[in-house]
This record gives C-alpha cells, structure tokens and sequence, in this order.
C-alpha cells in the first residue's frame, strides 16, 4: 500500500472548520448500518465537549469527501453543528476508496458481513493479494480467507443469519452443507431452537450423517435437550425481600402498587395489588 508511506499525504497538518453542507458521504463506505442509539449518544457528547478529533477529507470539485468520520458527522448534525473540524488528505478516488476500507476495518466495527464484503473489495477490486489485505487490517491470511468465504453463502441467507442475531461462527458452520436449501432447512431450525455454536456444530454433524446414510434420511437430527435451571432457596425471608425490593421499583417508576405481608406459623402470605 504505497501511498501510506508517501509524504505530504496530508495538505496541511492544521485543522480547519467546513461546512457539513459541502461534505459529502463516502460511496466507498463499508459500513451500511449505524447505530441510532449511538449517534444519538455521540451527539449528547459533542453538545458538550464539540467533536474532539477531527474528520479525514479529501477535495472533491467544489466540495469535499468524507474519508473517516461518518458517525462523528451525523451526530454533529443531529447535535445542531453547521461546521465541523476536518483535515484535509491529499489522496486520489482509488486511495480515497481503500483509506475509508482499511480505516473502517482496523477499527473492528462492522459487522462480519460488511467486514467479508470490504475485504472483497480490496482484493478483487483494488487488487490486493489475500497476504496483502491481511497485513494491511491486522489479520492471518487464514483468517481472511475464511471471511471471504462467507460470500459464497446466499446473500439472503447471510442477512437471515445477521437479523436473526447469529455469529460469524454460525455462518462458518452453515457452509459445510451443499446447496441453498439445506443450508435454509438447517438455519431455520437453528433459529427455532436457539442454537449456540456448538450446538449448531452438532446439529449440522448430525444433518450430515442422515443426509449420508439412506435409511435415516427422513429421521430429524435429535434436538438437544435443553436443562433446566433449578433454584433453591433456603431462607424464604429471602425471597419476599427481593419482591419486596421489585415493588419499590415500581413505585418509584409511577407504578401504583401496593404489598401487604402476614405471616403464620407455617407461612408467609404476599398480597400485591396494581391497579388496571
């Protein structure tokens, strides 16, 4: 990656205050989904403090483009900022493209699918080896293969996977299957049944051996017993403090609630009342 090692990669080591209206948004940006609550947490900070670094621009005709800062950005506009300290990078479109890929993956915030897409990009759009790429964010070149790995998968699987709140590691396990409906059947049982990646391991190893073996082909992998948790509870003075302490929470939440305790020689008789 030469031009990190250039000099004069910046126009001018002092920051200057721009307009966010002559900004524009980064197209080469990975990362497709912001956290709303975030920002919104961003923009409380920045009403008190301002925006304590600065964002990487570029020009860009009459404008400029944003190379780094895109949460710190929208929270300054949500925070009622016209203007924001920025500073100025001398880079051209493809250098523009591969600062904002490799800025946003050694910060580790996307997710793993923006993360396999933006390693994809730089090796099969700008050219980087898959050694390359790794060194360039930090990572094996194992490791880089794997995530590339993922995109072989159906991209409406893959978002499935995401909103159902799975893991790469779930993924990972999905690709030992042939074909998009096998690895549809297998997602939506994991899904159903909440299966941690272990579990999910299993269950896949299981899929695999009936799928093998004629005579079980129509025999469901077993579902993992799920345990129960059981809770002893030695002292029941225990128990009627903790409700206890439920209901002054919800007193001071405006809940009007009331809780009456009589106790006989062999129990203890609770009363809560909440009003409709």
């Amino acid at each position: 990656m030469q031009f990190i090692r250039k000099r004069g990669l910046y126009e001018a080591s002092r920051i200057i205050y721009l307009p966010i209206s002559e900004i524009s948004a980064n197209p080469d940006q990975p990362r497709r989904r912001m956290d709303t609550g975030e920002i919104q947490k961003l923009s409380e900070s920045i009403e008190k403090y301002g925006v304590l670094q600065p964002l990487s621009v570029r020009r860009l005709g009459r404008g400029y483009e944003l190379l780094s800062g895109e949460r710190r950005m929208r929270a300054a506009m949500l925070a009622g900022l016209s203007e924001v300290p920025c500073v100025i990078m001398d880079v051209n479109t493809r250098e523009s493209a591969v600062l904002m890929l490799v800025e946003n993956l050694l910060r580790r915030d996307l997710d793993f699918i923006e993360e396999a897409r933006g390693l994809s990009r730089l090796v099969n759009m700008y050219g980087y080896s898959q050694e390359e790429a790794a060194r360039l964010v930090g990572l094996t070149q194992p490791t880089v293969a794997n995530k590339l790995r993922l995109l072989k998968m159906p991209p409406a699987l893959l978002l499935t996977i995401r909103e159902a709140g799975l893991s790469e590691r779930h993924a990972r396990a999905l690709l030992r299957l042939d074909g998009e409906e096998d690895m549809t059947k297998v997602l939506e049982a994991v899904i159903k049944r909440d299966l941690n990646v272990a579990k999910t391991e299993s269950f896949i190893e299981d899929f695999l051996t009936n799928a093998q073996n004629p005579a079980l082909a129509d025999t469901p992998p077993a579902e993992a017993p799920q345990q129960k948790s059981v809770y002893v509870i030695r002292d029941p003075r225990l128990l009627v403090n903790s409700i206890a302490r439920g209901v002054k929470l919800l007193r001071k939440s405006g809940v009007q609630v009331e809780m009456t305790q009589q106790e006989t020689e062999s129990s203890i008789v609770l009363t809560v009342t909440i009003p409709k």
